[in-house]
């Protein structure tokens, strides 16, 4: 017993002895690796083996929990996992990638909005907007004061929890995601408002990483700055709206030629529409796209709350919105014609202004219709396709402007720009300067051929009259009268009386002058004949009135109350009845206006390529142009026909409602009994031969000498060539002279007497032989 006792005594591993503490490393057989698989035959002797029981719980608790970690609750918490891992990666790259693009931005502190590009706001005398100019094509309206449909629209349909967001919209971006991955398409944005902004202000429009990086930070920036109202106008003011349209203002404008003011419900949700695809939405190019598109945003106004059913079945019941074409009208002449003019006046333009005019909308519109009626009805028939008119008042004031048919078609102002040959248009200022020089309206004058040098001007019937006064020469337009008068009083007379009167062109000093072979433009043209319609004032032309800042800070304002006087009263009073016979009873019948005295003169150049109507009233100075870009002639059109007509007709409508007054000096005065009709040349010489002529005819006896330019006065008829008196006309002057509207007879009825026209003139000499040949 004692040996098997001694046989059980366990007897512990040893590594090589004891340590010097007497400490051991023992190592337990459930601790072992190989444990599980040993007999327990093998176990150590001093130990009982472990119930079976217990043994086969623990296995099964082992098994049950390998299963629980393999089930759905085990994916899930890895799922938990790992996505808690993959999104702090996925925080530290994002804040790394931002820290990167952003580190390329400049530093924050010296962010600020980019300065709006400067808008020219162009208004009429009576505030009606005529355009506006400037890089985004409107002004910028404070967010009160446009139409409250318009924000109502652009934030239910492109960012609904504006006002809550922080600039970066989560839950929008979720949404738009998955709306384009159920579409498989781009469909939907996830930028809010002041990412759009941000984009718009800073950014360029290509999409990179970098750009969206910084535009989110940006829209930060902004939210932090700015309040929701101010970022909201910002972006109303500048974004695009599609036809160069920048900003509520240009769009309104634009597409519905009202202010964002003033649009309507169906107007703000097709402009809100427009701002997914400006240019292939723009009701100018698609209108039925652009009202669909108007539809869904109404429907998204009413899942807001913005509006009711009610107003959204009115709205959606509305027809679709006709846009007007780009920049049509031709208040557009204008407003180029504006913007030169205020460059010329301020120099660089930094800043909004408000532009002030002298035009009048009414008598732009019946301008405008006047022209393009007379073109449409006659353009094709008589091969004419342009036109140009315009009017001024007394102190020069332009009041209507119309520099072509069609803007939309041609932006080439041809009421300024364009210089062309007036014609018969340019005899007044001879006649003034012969008037100057002392002649009268009764003076006679010999319609005979002429020669000068190698020039043989005829009139345009190729008929002549023989005596005739110059009043009645003036209502005929006869070319041999003017070429005389030129010779008389020199052609450099002519030229300085005409600059002194408002042309601005260069003139040949030739005698062909007398029928209007230098080239001016209709404007300073009209306006050379201002001066015989206000009593002889210089009418400097302008049309900008004043300019401010939009609140009120006057930049720059006109000045023309104290004009130069030019001519003298007699003259005014000589000029004006002569040119009342030119339409009373000359080339210019067509323009007679019923109750109101008109004058005025026709002029037509050579092979009909150009036709004028120059004229004027009490109230207006007018002129009007019909011909062909190319020069091409026109069929048989005289300034005594459409181009009257057309100044009959725009004239007619800008008087209706005025009271009828005179003209300046230009009443007619019949002849007392002591003073007979004038004579013919044989009566003249007989008069004249027996002692008579100077009591006869005081006025007709005497010419004024000095250094006005005075030439010998040219014989007529069959006398012979006479030498040249300065310059040829150019080689292209008909032999038969300018043409000119034709009219049958002499002028008939008494003839004004010699006091007509206030004093005569001192400093004359007495009546030559000559003198008494040429009628004179």
């Amino acid at each position: 017993m004692a040996s098997k006792g001694k046989s059980r005594e366990r007897v512990e591993p040893s590594f090589g002895g004891s340590d010097e503490d007497g400490s051991e490393i023992r190592i337990d057989a459930g601790d072992r690796i190989g444990a599980r698989g040993q007999s327990r035959s093998k176990a150590s002797p001093g130990k009982a083996a472990a119930p079976p029981r217990e043994r086969g719980n623990g296995k099964k608790r082992k098994e049950k929990q390998r299963s629980s970690s393999g089930g759905l609750t085990g994916f899930i918490s890895r799922m938990i996992y790992w996505c808690v891992v993959l999104g702090i990666w996925g925080a530290i790259g994002v804040a790394g990638i931002v820290f990167y693009y952003g580190a390329r931005m400049p530093s924050a502190s010296s962010w600020s909005i980019p300065e709006r590009p400067p808008n020219i706001k162009i208004v009429s005398v009576e505030g009606t907007v005529i355009a506006n100019r400037g890089a985004t094509g409107g002004e910028a309206l404070a967010l009160e004061d446009m139409s409250p449909f318009i924000p109502q629209a652009v934030i239910a349909i492109e960012d609904r929890r504006f006002y809550s967001h922080y600039g970066i919209d989560p839950l929008g971006l979720a949404r738009a995601i998955a709306t384009n991955l159920v579409s498989g398409r781009m469909v939907q944005g996830g930028s809010t408002l002041t990412q759009q902004l941000a984009k718009n202000m800073f950014l360029s429009p290509e999409r990179t990483l970098e750009r969206k990086v910084q535009e989110v930070l940006l829209s930060l920036w902004l939210e932090h700055e700015y309040t929701k109202d101010q970022i909201l106008t910002m972006y109303l003011n500048r974004v695009y709206f599609g036809s160069n349209a920048y900003g509520v203002e240009a769009a309104s404008r634009r597409y519905f030629n009202k202010s964002a003011r003033d649009v309507n419900l169906g107007e703000a949700a097709l402009l809100a529409g427009l701002l997914k695809a400006p240019s292939r939405l723009s009701p100018a190019r698609d209108p039925e796209a652009a009202e669909a598109r108007a539809q869904v945003v109404l429907g998204t106004m009413r899942e807001e709350g913005f509006i009711t059913d009610e107003e959204v079945k009115t709205a959606m019941s509305q027809s679709p919105t006709q846009a007007k074409r780009y920049w049509s009208g031709a208040g557009q002449y204008v407003a180029d014609m504006v913007v030169e003019e205020v460059k010329s006046l301020v120099g660089e333009v930094k800043e909004d202004l408000v532009v002030e005019t002298t035009i009048d909308m009414t008598l732009e519109k019946k301008a405008e219709a006047a022209i393009s009626e007379s073109i449409d009805t006659e353009g094709k028939k008589l091969n004419v396709s342009q036109a140009a008119l315009v009017s001024i008042d007394g102190t020069g004031a332009i009041r209507a402007l119309v520099g072509g048919k069609d803007y939309a078609e041609s932006q080439f102002n041809r009421a300024v720009k364009a210089k062309r040959q007036p014609g018969s248009a340019f005899k007044p200022f001879v006649y003034a300067s012969a008037m100057e020089m002392g002649l009268r309206p009764d003076s006679v004058r010999n319609d005979a051929p002429i020669r000068i040098g190698n020039w043989t001007p005829e009139n345009y019937d190729q008929k002549f009259r023989g005596p005739v006064t110059l009043a009645g020469a003036m209502a005929e337009s006869l070319n041999t009268i003017a070429a005389q008068l030129v010779m008389e009083v020199g052609p450099d007379h002519v030229i300085k009386l005409a600059h002194r009167l408002g042309i601005e062109s260069d003139l040949q000093s030739n005698a062909s002058i007398a029928l209007g072979t230098s080239e001016v433009s209709l404007l300073e043209l009209t306006a050379a004949y201002a001066p015989f319609m206000n009593g002889g004032y210089k009418a400097t032309p302008h049309i900008v009135r004043r300019i401010t800042t939009p609140d009120g800070k006057a930049v720059y304002e006109n000045d023309y109350a104290d004009p130069p006087r030019v001519l003298s009263e007699g003259v005014v009073s000589e000029m004006n009845m002569m040119m009342k016979g030119v339409i009373e009873n000359g080339t210019g019948k067509k323009a007679r206006i019923k109750g109101w005295e008109a004058a005025g003169k026709s002029g037509t150049t050579q092979s009909f390529r150009d036709a004028l109507f120059v004229g004027y009233t009490s109230n207006l100075t007018t002129g009007v142009w019909f011909g062909n870009d190319d020069g091409s002639s026109m069929k048989k059109v005289t300034g005594g026909g459409l181009p009257a007509k057309a100044w009959h007709d725009f004239m007619t409508t800008a008087h209706t409602g005025l009271t009828p007054a005179p003209l300046n000096g230009g009443t007619y005065v019949e002849p007392s009994v002591d003073q007979p009709p004038q004579s013919t040349l044989g009566t003249i010489i007989s008069d004249v031969l027996s002692g008579g002529g100077e009591e006869r005819y005081p006025a007709q006896s005497q010419q004024q000498g000095g250094d006005a330019g005075l030439a010998e006065p040219m014989p007529t008829g069959d006398m012979g060539a006479i030498p040249q008196a300065g310059p040829m006309p150019p080689g292209d002057i008909p032999m038969n002279g300018q043409p000119e509207e034709p009219y049958g007879g002499v002028l008939e009825g008494p003839v004004p007497p010699g006091e007509v026209g206030g004093p005569v003139p001192s400093g004359r000499r007495h009546t030559t032989l000559l003198d008494i040949i040429m009628g004179q």
